[in-house]
């Protein structure tokens, strides 16, 4: 089979997979608990979730290790098992795929502010990615998405931990909202066009936005990040903007809401479309049946 970065050299679009918390929550999870320990603790669960989304046509699967750096592990008391929880994330998508599709490690912040603005320091934080992400490449991970990053520092060394350590694509993506001003930003200030420049000087493979907004806010930002790299672009909305209900946080955007956004996000120039929370696999199954129109 041709590598990721081959099929998205050939030419084609790729569909990602939906969210894998509010799937966890649906098995069970209680809010609060940790989700990466679901790799041991209830693994055919966790290949599950993976399979449907592989069932409704994703190309490209995320593993269970959003929150898989020590850094997040160490709040459940499970610093100690890093590896072993994201070697298993890996290995459990890797079971749940077929032969034309690709695991990617998902790695997310890690709570933490690298010196002067909080405590982490370089060494520190460059050294909890660099764990994580050689043990998602051990597991059988095909790429490394750093995702939800609103930190250009940290992003940039999570990139260099990955780039440093694996062999693997690279892909990382910053969550933005929207301002009064106009256009977006990250809580850190950061622009669309400013991410995807630094990203592309440093190395990435793939560069986009995921998470904080729906389809029609992430297609203004993607215009903006392809007007600012020659990488591949990844893009990867929310099911709509988070709203609540009952004490609970509910997406409400349809599955052809989210289907109807597919061919905007194409003629914007993105590789690779997928959904971020609150995306299920009908919205998936339906994103796939536009894509292949």
């Amino acid at each position: 089979m041709s590598t990721l970065l081959e099929q998205l050299k050939a030419g084609r679009v790729l569909l990602g997979d939906g969210a894998m918390g509010t799937q966890l929550q649906q098995r069970g999870m209680e809010t609060g608990s940790c989700p990466e320990l679901w790799n041991v603790t209830h693994s055919r669960e966790v290949r599950e979730i993976i399979s449907g989304y592989v069932s409704a046509g994703s190309d490209i699967v995320e593993t269970n290790s959003f929150g898989g750096t020590r850094y997040k592990l160490q709040q459940f008391d499970l610093a100690d098992r890093t590896a072993e929880l994201n070697r298993a994330a890996a290995r459990i998508a890797r079971t749940a795929i077929g032969d034309d599709q690709f695991v990617v490690g998902s790695v997310g912040p890690t709570g933490q502010f690298l010196e002067p603005l909080g405590d982490a320091t370089e060494k520190d934080m460059y050294e909890g990615f660099r764990e994580q992400i050689v043990a998602l490449a051990e597991g059988g991970a095909d790429a490394i998405c750093i995702e939800t990053m609103t930190a250009l520092e940290e992003a940039l060394v999570a990139l260099r931990a990955a780039k440093e350590n694996t062999d693997l694509p690279v892909i990382v993506t910053f969550t933005f909202d929207k301002v009064e001003q106009g256009g977006y930003r990250t809580m850190m200030g950061i622009s669309p066009a400013r991410a995807a420049e630094e990203l592309t000087a440093a190395g990435a493979d793939v560069v986009g936005s995921n998470c904080g907004n729906g389809p029609e806010d992430l297609t203004a930002i993607a215009r903006e990040i392809t007007g600012h790299t020659d990488r591949f672009v990844m893009i990867q909305p929310n099911a709509g903007l988070p709203e609540l209900l009952d004490g609970r946080t509910v997406f409400r955007a349809t599955p052809e809401e989210m289907a109807a956004c597919v061919g905007p996000l194409v003629e914007a120039g993105v590789n690779i479309i997928g959904g971020c929370c609150g995306t299920t696999t009908d919205h998936i199954a339906a994103m796939r049946k536009a894509l292949d129109q």
